[in-house]
């Protein structure tokens, strides 16, 4: 099974996300930069998560993306879903009733067996995505990554978050 790019950028930019303060943001283009992807395509991506209710997107000057819930309520299914979609990877076109001589539909009373298969692999698959949330991600890179790493991705946020708005006064 070949994942989209897509996913592999969002999942790191969610990660970054999750190491920012509460409240702020960091822009979608400086993600894009930090990763050396093109800003329009990581935009496409990190909007999808938005929508998804993975991101929140704020518009303006200081705007950017922000984790729109904790990173231990954050799967990387719901970071899969929301790029690739909620279909399965396989999807069985019932070949085995094609062909220049095909039997009539009674020949065909039991489900495919390759569908059967690749459908339970699917379901496993996504149970492991489903137990891995970005918390243990970001935990497992603090504890093991190298520290210029580590040091890296903080200066990083440092660098590119913007402060969280103060609520305008009305007078």
């Amino acid at each position: 099974m070949k994942l989209g790019d897509g996913v592999e950028a969002v999942i790191h930019c969610a990660a970054l996300l999750a190491g920012a303060d509460p409240g702020t943001t960091v822009p979608g283009a400086a993600m894009a930069e930090a990763f050396g992807l093109s800003p329009s395509y990581l935009l496409k991506h990190l909007n999808a998560l938005a929508a998804a209710g993975v991101l929140e997107s704020v518009p303006g000057p200081a705007g950017g993306y922000r984790l729109a819930r904790s990173p231990g309520s954050i799967t990387l299914l719901d970071i899969v879903v929301a790029v690739e979609g909620a279909q399965p990877a396989f999807r069985c076109g019932e070949i085995r009733r094609r062909g220049p001589n095909p039997l009539p539909a009674s020949a065909y009373r039991q489900p495919c067996g390759i569908n059967m298969a690749m459908l339970r692999a699917e379901r496993a698959y996504r149970a492991a995505l489903a137990e891995t949330r970005l918390a243990d991600i970001v935990a497992e890179f603090s504890a093991d990554a190298d520290p210029r790493s580590v040091a890296q991705s903080c200066a990083f946020i440092e660098r590119h978050q913007r402060p969280r708005r103060a609520p305008r006064r009305h007078t």
